[in-house]
């Protein structure tokens, strides 16, 4: 049998799970660290329940995934979760589902480890999504469950360093309201309210144009020139607000 007979054999096997994302849906993409609980307690043993040198490492690995080729015009990261809003007309690997997940999972394993200085891995999952609405919808529930995973993690680590242990912590807390956890933590000197809001809220990344200082060699003076760099949000809006910013993307 000839050679390009074969390889045409060989490859409908090779491709018989292919998927594509049709184009007139919105691209959507959620990265998560593998065993990264003990990752960040245990083998680097990260401040808990947030520590800003983890905080950093991800913010760098979203800045690497939005540099690696596609065209990401957001991201956002928690914990250890990144997501991903892609340019409506990105047409990236002809937006073939096992490209982008590989792809994408290799580039922030690699970025993540280079910064760490140790083996650290993320999977990836593509999300479709059908109209600008449920783009917002998306992000806008990834922000609700930063917040949710936040204030669980404040009042869990606030019951641990009482001397608590893990299963102790985790059964008081379980099905507790969010008045109960945030009089829990008030009552330990800590007012939610006033935490950093990149701890509450996320990380949002996107391009804007900076000032950035020069130098003109013709005219021998110092210029101030736009240039669109990658911008770091740790001031993020909530409800409506953000809903408004997630749209004035796509």
């Amino acid at each position: 049998m000839k050679f390009d007979d074969f390889d045409k054999q060989m490859r409908i096997y090779e491709e018989s799970l292919d998927q594509y994302i049709l184009p007139d849906m919105y691209i959507a993409a959620r990265l998560d660290g593998r065993s990264f609980t003990r990752l960040t307690k245990e083998v680097c043993q990260f401040e808990a329940p947030f520590d800003e040198r983890f905080r950093n490492l991800m913010v760098d690995t979203v800045k690497a995934l939005m540099e690696s080729g596609f065209r990401i015009v957001y991201g956002y990261t928690e914990s250890d979760e990144i997501s991903l809003l892609f340019h409506p007309e990105d047409n990236t690997f002809g937006r073939k589902v096992r490209k982008i997940n590989t792809t994408l999972a290799g580039e922030a394993s690699a970025a993540f480890s280079l910064g760490l200085g140790m083996a650290a891995t993320f999977d990836c999952r593509v999300i479709p999504l059908p109209n600008p609405e449920r783009v917002a919808d998306y992000f806008v529930w990834r922000q609700e469950d930063s917040h949710r995973n936040s204030l669980n993690a404040h009042c869990y680590w606030a019951l641990r360093r009482e001397g608590k242990t893990q299963n102790q912590a985790t059964f008081d807390l379980a099905g507790k309201d969010v008045a109960y956890k945030n009089e829990l933590l008030f009552q330990k000197g800590i007012n939610y309210n006033d935490l950093p809001t990149w701890q509450k809220r996320g990380i949002g990344i996107y391009y804007r144009d900076m000032d950035k200082e020069g130098f003109n060699p013709i005219t021998s003076e110092t210029v101030i020139a736009k240039r669109r760099e990658l911008y770091a949000d740790y001031e993020l809006p909530i409800g409506e607000d953000y809903r408004k910013m997630i749209l004035g993307f796509i």
